[in-house]
Protein backbone atom coordinates (compact mmCIF):
# COMPACT_ATOMS: atom_id res chain seq x y z
CA UNK A 1 0.00 0.00 0.00
CA UNK A 2 1.44 3.36 -0.94
CA UNK A 3 0.90 6.40 0.99
CA UNK A 4 -0.22 9.50 -0.88
CA UNK A 5 0.11 12.84 0.83
CA UNK A 6 -1.30 14.89 -2.05
CA UNK A 7 1.53 17.38 -2.02
CA UNK A 8 1.65 17.55 -5.79
CA UNK A 9 -1.77 19.13 -5.82
CA UNK A 10 -0.81 21.56 -3.07
CA UNK A 11 2.34 22.50 -4.89
CA UNK A 12 0.49 23.20 -8.11
CA UNK A 13 -2.21 25.06 -6.29
CA UNK A 14 0.48 26.89 -4.31
CA UNK A 15 2.32 28.10 -7.43
CA UNK A 16 -0.93 28.96 -9.12
CA UNK A 17 -2.01 30.85 -6.01
CA UNK A 18 1.31 32.67 -5.82
CA UNK A 19 1.11 33.53 -9.52
CA UNK A 20 -2.42 34.79 -9.05
CA UNK A 21 -1.37 36.84 -6.02
CA UNK A 22 1.63 38.26 -7.92
CA UNK A 23 -0.47 39.20 -10.92
CA UNK A 24 -2.91 41.02 -8.64
CA UNK A 25 -0.03 42.78 -6.93
CA UNK A 26 1.47 43.81 -10.28
CA UNK A 27 -1.86 45.28 -11.36
CA UNK A 28 -2.04 47.27 -8.15
CA UNK A 29 1.59 48.31 -8.57
CA UNK A 30 0.89 49.59 -12.10
CA UNK A 31 -1.80 51.83 -10.70
CA UNK A 32 0.57 52.96 -7.94
CA UNK A 33 3.38 53.63 -10.41
CA UNK A 34 1.05 55.60 -12.65
CA UNK A 35 -0.15 57.61 -9.66
CA UNK A 36 3.41 58.27 -8.49
CA UNK A 37 4.52 59.19 -12.00
CA UNK A 38 1.59 61.58 -12.28
CA UNK A 39 2.57 63.22 -8.97
CA UNK A 40 6.16 63.60 -10.14
CA UNK A 41 5.03 65.29 -13.38
CA UNK A 42 2.58 67.50 -11.52
CA UNK A 43 5.24 68.67 -9.07
CA UNK A 44 7.70 69.31 -11.94
CA UNK A 45 5.10 71.39 -13.79
CA UNK A 46 4.32 73.37 -10.62
CA UNK A 47 8.02 74.08 -9.98
CA UNK A 48 8.61 75.23 -13.56
CA UNK A 49 5.45 77.34 -13.50
CA UNK A 50 6.42 79.00 -10.20
CA UNK A 51 9.90 79.73 -11.55
CA UNK A 52 8.53 81.29 -14.72
CA UNK A 53 6.06 83.36 -12.73
CA UNK A 54 8.86 84.68 -10.49
CA UNK A 55 11.02 85.57 -13.49
CA UNK A 56 8.27 87.24 -15.48
CA UNK A 57 6.59 89.08 -12.62
CA UNK A 58 9.84 90.50 -11.25
CA UNK A 59 11.49 91.48 -14.52
CA UNK A 60 8.94 94.14 -15.51
CA UNK A 61 9.34 96.17 -12.32
CA UNK A 62 13.09 95.78 -11.84
CA UNK A 63 14.22 98.25 -14.47
CA UNK A 64 17.03 100.63 -13.75
CA UNK A 65 17.10 104.11 -15.13
CA UNK A 66 20.22 105.46 -16.79
CA UNK A 67 19.94 108.96 -15.38
CA UNK A 68 22.80 110.00 -13.10
CA UNK A 69 21.96 110.39 -9.45
CA UNK A 70 23.64 112.66 -6.92
CA UNK A 71 23.88 111.13 -3.48
CA UNK A 72 23.82 113.11 -0.27
CA UNK A 73 26.58 112.39 2.22
CA UNK A 74 24.35 113.45 5.10
CA UNK A 75 20.86 114.71 5.74
CA UNK A 76 22.12 118.29 5.41
CA UNK A 77 23.19 117.81 1.79
CA UNK A 78 26.23 116.82 -0.20
CA UNK A 79 29.61 117.52 1.30
CA UNK A 80 31.44 120.54 -0.16
CA UNK A 81 34.59 118.45 -0.63
CA UNK A 82 32.82 115.91 -2.86
CA UNK A 83 31.18 118.61 -4.96
CA UNK A 84 34.41 120.58 -5.41
CA UNK A 85 36.33 117.42 -6.36
CA UNK A 86 33.76 116.61 -9.05
CA UNK A 87 33.62 120.13 -10.44
CA UNK A 88 37.37 120.74 -10.72
CA UNK A 89 39.58 119.38 -13.47
CA UNK A 90 42.50 117.18 -12.43
CA UNK A 91 45.52 119.26 -11.47
CA UNK A 92 48.08 116.45 -11.73
CA UNK A 93 48.35 112.93 -13.13
CA UNK A 94 47.74 111.57 -9.64
CA UNK A 95 44.64 113.67 -9.00
CA UNK A 96 41.84 112.67 -6.67
CA UNK A 97 39.79 109.60 -7.64
CA UNK A 98 36.56 111.55 -7.99
CA UNK A 99 37.99 113.67 -10.81
CA UNK A 100 38.59 110.51 -12.87
CA UNK A 101 34.83 109.97 -12.92
CA UNK A 102 34.40 112.97 -15.24
CA UNK A 103 35.12 110.93 -18.39
CA UNK A 104 33.24 107.84 -17.20
CA UNK A 105 29.55 107.22 -17.54
CA UNK A 106 27.08 104.37 -17.26
CA UNK A 107 25.55 103.92 -20.70
CA UNK A 108 23.02 101.21 -19.77
CA UNK A 109 21.97 99.48 -16.58
CA UNK A 110 19.45 97.00 -15.25
CA UNK A 111 19.08 94.92 -12.13
CA UNK A 112 17.54 91.71 -10.92
CA UNK A 113 17.26 89.76 -7.72
CA UNK A 114 19.40 86.79 -6.83
CA UNK A 115 19.99 84.61 -3.79
CA UNK A 116 16.35 83.92 -2.93
CA UNK A 117 15.41 87.53 -3.65
CA UNK A 118 17.66 89.27 -1.13
CA UNK A 119 20.67 90.09 -3.34
CA UNK A 120 20.83 92.82 -5.97
CA UNK A 121 22.62 91.83 -9.18
CA UNK A 122 23.28 94.83 -11.42
CA UNK A 123 24.21 94.61 -15.10
CA UNK A 124 25.69 97.81 -16.50
CA UNK A 125 28.00 99.11 -19.21
CA UNK A 126 30.74 101.61 -18.37
CA UNK A 127 32.00 103.92 -21.09
CA UNK A 128 35.45 105.50 -20.58
CA UNK A 129 35.96 108.58 -22.78
CA UNK A 130 39.18 109.57 -21.01
CA UNK A 131 42.69 109.41 -22.52
CA UNK A 132 43.73 107.06 -19.72
CA UNK A 133 42.54 103.79 -18.23
CA UNK A 134 40.77 103.67 -14.88
CA UNK A 135 40.45 101.05 -12.15
CA UNK A 136 38.90 100.69 -8.68
CA UNK A 137 35.65 102.21 -9.86
CA UNK A 138 33.21 103.08 -7.09
CA UNK A 139 29.53 102.63 -7.89
CA UNK A 140 26.61 103.64 -5.69
CA UNK A 141 23.13 102.23 -6.29
CA UNK A 142 19.99 103.72 -4.72
CA UNK A 143 16.99 101.40 -4.33
CA UNK A 144 13.44 102.69 -4.11
CA UNK A 145 9.90 101.36 -3.77
CA UNK A 146 7.36 101.49 -6.61
CA UNK A 147 6.03 104.79 -5.26
CA UNK A 148 9.53 106.32 -5.43
CA UNK A 149 10.28 106.42 -1.71
CA UNK A 150 13.92 105.71 -0.90
CA UNK A 151 14.83 102.38 0.73
CA UNK A 152 18.58 101.89 0.76
CA UNK A 153 21.92 102.70 -0.88
CA UNK A 154 24.63 100.19 -1.68
CA UNK A 155 28.19 101.14 -2.64
CA UNK A 156 30.74 98.75 -4.11
CA UNK A 157 34.20 99.07 -5.68
CA UNK A 158 34.88 97.35 -8.99
CA UNK A 159 38.55 96.32 -8.99
CA UNK A 160 38.69 95.74 -12.77
CA UNK A 161 40.26 98.03 -15.38
CA UNK A 162 38.36 99.92 -18.07
CA UNK A 163 40.77 100.88 -20.85
CA UNK A 164 40.93 104.34 -22.39
CA UNK A 165 38.35 105.22 -25.06
CA UNK A 166 36.48 101.95 -24.54
CA UNK A 167 33.46 100.43 -22.89
CA UNK A 168 33.07 97.41 -20.66
CA UNK A 169 29.97 95.52 -19.55
CA UNK A 170 29.69 94.04 -16.08
CA UNK A 171 27.02 91.34 -15.98
CA UNK A 172 25.20 90.48 -12.75
CA UNK A 173 27.59 92.40 -10.50
CA UNK A 174 26.67 91.70 -6.86
CA UNK A 175 25.92 95.06 -5.25
CA UNK A 176 24.70 93.75 -1.90
CA UNK A 177 21.63 92.85 0.08
CA UNK A 178 18.48 94.85 -0.60
CA UNK A 179 15.10 95.26 0.98
CA UNK A 180 12.46 92.90 -0.39
CA UNK A 181 10.26 95.93 -1.23
CA UNK A 182 12.83 97.43 -3.61
CA UNK A 183 11.52 97.67 -7.15
CA UNK A 184 13.75 100.28 -8.83
CA UNK A 185 17.46 101.03 -8.83
CA UNK A 186 19.56 103.97 -10.00
CA UNK A 187 23.31 103.54 -10.06
CA UNK A 188 25.90 106.30 -10.34
CA UNK A 189 29.68 106.45 -10.39
CA UNK A 190 31.27 108.01 -7.35
CA UNK A 191 35.02 107.36 -7.69
CA UNK A 192 37.71 105.90 -9.93
CA UNK A 193 41.48 105.63 -9.88
CA UNK A 194 43.53 106.78 -12.84
CA UNK A 195 46.13 104.33 -14.15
Amino acid sequence: MSMDTGLYRTELAGFAGVAHTLSGWFEKAKIGIRARLGLVWLSAILIVGAGMWMLLSGSASNTAESEPVRFAASAAGPSPVAVSALDKAPSSPKAAGASSVAGLRISSQSWRRGGLGSNALVTFTLRNRNDYAVKDIGINCAFTRKDGSHLTDRTRVIPDIVNMKSRRTFARFHVGFVNINASRAKCALVAASRI
